[in-house]
This record gives C-alpha cells, structure tokens and sequence, in this order.
C-alpha cells in the first residue's frame, strides 16, 4: 500500500501539538526526528523529550486529501509566520521485511555476537547472543553498549558475579552469563525492561541465572566481582554509592552512557575508590572501567 509522508519542523513545545493535529487529519502514524544531531537520552518510564527543533513525521493513505491537509496546517496559529513542511511520496515496499533488513548480526571483541533470531548465525563455535530489537533499550547498535560489550568480552572469567546496572533488554547480563559468568543481578527502573531481559534470558538459555529487580526491590547486601552500569552521566554520578557499594574489592566496574566531555565529572565521582584504566571512546560517547581498591 503507497503512503504519503508529511514532515513538519517545528519546537519541541509544540511537537506534541503538530502530532494530535496531523492524527485528527487522518495520519495513521505519527512520529518525531530530530532537526539537527542533538544528543538525546534515554527518558525515564512514562516521559517523552522532544529535540529543541523537532520535525513531525505524519503517515497518510496515499488517497488521502493531503491539499486540504496542507491548509488546514498553514492556518495554525502559531504557524502563522510560515510553516515549514514537505511532502513525500513513500514506496509500496514491505516496511516490516525494511525494518528486519536493517539489523544484522553484530561482533564485539574477539569471540561475542549478537544475533537477531531471523538471521543465520554466523559462527556457531562463538558465544552467540539472541536477541531481538524489542521497547527496551540495548541491542548492541549504540555505541554505550557496544563499548560495554567489548569490555565484557575481554574482561568476564568463569565463575564470575556480575552485577547489571540499568539492565534495559538484559543484554549485558546475558552476555556475561554466556561468557562464563555464573550469576548475574540485573535492576532497571522500568518495568518493561525487566519484562524484556526476563524473555531475553529465557530465549538464550540463561533465565536460571539471572535475578532482574525493580530499584525497591534490589538487593543491599550483594558484592559482584564485576558491575556494569550503561544508563547516564548524571544518575552515574548521583547514585556513586549505590553502584560502587556492589563492587567487591578489588572488582572491576564499567560506566557508560556519557559523553566526553562528561568523563572528567563522572570520574571525579568515583576517584576515592577506584583506579581507572584509559578512557574507551566511540563516535562522542565513551566508556569508563576501572577497578575498586582493595
């Protein structure tokens, strides 16, 4: 079925706005872009950011009356001055068949990959993740979790504890498990996510070890040799000691999800009990590792 694409740039202040309107003309979908390459993080359960100039994306019916579409948005109010817009005509292609074609099977370090389940895997000798792009955050595409990655390929040993901070779709739990790690604690503040790293885990083989926590349900009382945390700077450095209290001593940690010029402060909070090893960086976005003194 042909579609129509209308994309509207407009604030973020009236983002939400554009999309009610666009749905009350007859879009069947709506979504958000950003105008420019501004950074934006992942939000908390039930918030929505928008970019400072975001561009509305609504999907109509190709028959649908887009002329009157266009009218009905050039006498908005506040696009009085001049509404900046632009009309597309989408191809009739399979969009689910688009989407899956967009992922691949990924390498991180020398022996891990993850695998969506509709891909052949490439080497069967590996230590193979599965894992489908689903509503939580992590499937190894953005570079906190590839930096991530990376760093448990080269650091888990067998035996291992390992504590997952802000565990998304499990995919750092599960990859430490599946490198030898014999029990992982996962916590992330939304629900969803612990539903979705508890199927993860299921998936590949693995839900036996793994224990996933909402924050008010975590353990207190629980040292890992290993903790990995890829959430934000900010919450990085406001919940220090909480994350480090995990930390056995002389027990490696990860940090991720910051950006360069956040390393200094984010290291800054953690300077009295760890020592840390060279700064990891991909694209903006770096990862921190070092080890609690004993």
């Amino acid at each position: 079925m042909p579609w129509i694409q209308l994309r509207v740039t407009t604030t973020e202040q009236k983002a939400e706005q554009v999309s009610d309107m666009l749905m009350g003309w007859g879009a069947q979908a709506v979504s958000f872009v950003d105008a420019h390459d501004t950074p934006i993080y992942e939000p908390m359960p039930g918030e929505v950011i928008y970019w400072t100039n975001t561009i509305v994306v609504g999907l109509f019916d190709a028959e649908h009356p887009m002329d009157k579409v266009v009218k009905q948005l050039e006498q908005v109010a506040f696009f009085k001055q001049g509404v900046e817009y632009k009309l597309e005509q989408l191809e009739d292609k399979d969009w689910e068949r688009e989407w899956m074609d967009n992922f691949h099977p990924i390498k991180f370090g020398q022996r891990l990959w993850v695998c969506p389940s509709w891909r052949d895997i490439p080497d069967p000798t590996a230590v193979n993740v599965m894992l489908d792009p689903g509503l939580a955050f992590g499937t190894g595409t953005h570079p906190t979790t590839a930096l991530c990655m990376q760093w448990l390929d080269a650091t888990i040993k067998p035996e291992q504890t390992v504590v997952d901070f802000g565990c998304g779709s499990g995919i750092l739990g599960i990859a430490a498990l599946k490198l030898g790690a014999k029990r992982v604690v996962g916590v992330d503040i939304d629900p969803q996510a612990i539903e979705a790293s508890t199927a993860n885990a299921k998936r590949n083989n693995v839900n036996g070890q793994i224990e996933l926590y909402l924050p008010k349900d975590q353990p207190v009382d629980f040292q890992a040799d290993v903790v990995v945390a890829n959430i934000l700077a900010g919450p990085l450095a406001e919940l220090k000691h909480v994350i480090s209290a995990y930390v056995k001593p002389n027990g490696v940690l990860a940090l991720s999800g910051i950006l360069e010029s956040q390393a200094d402060s984010v290291m800054a909070a953690y300077a009295d009990e760890f020592s840390f090893d060279p700064i990891a960086v991909q694209d903006e976005w770096v990862r921190l590792s070092a080890r609690k003194h004993s």
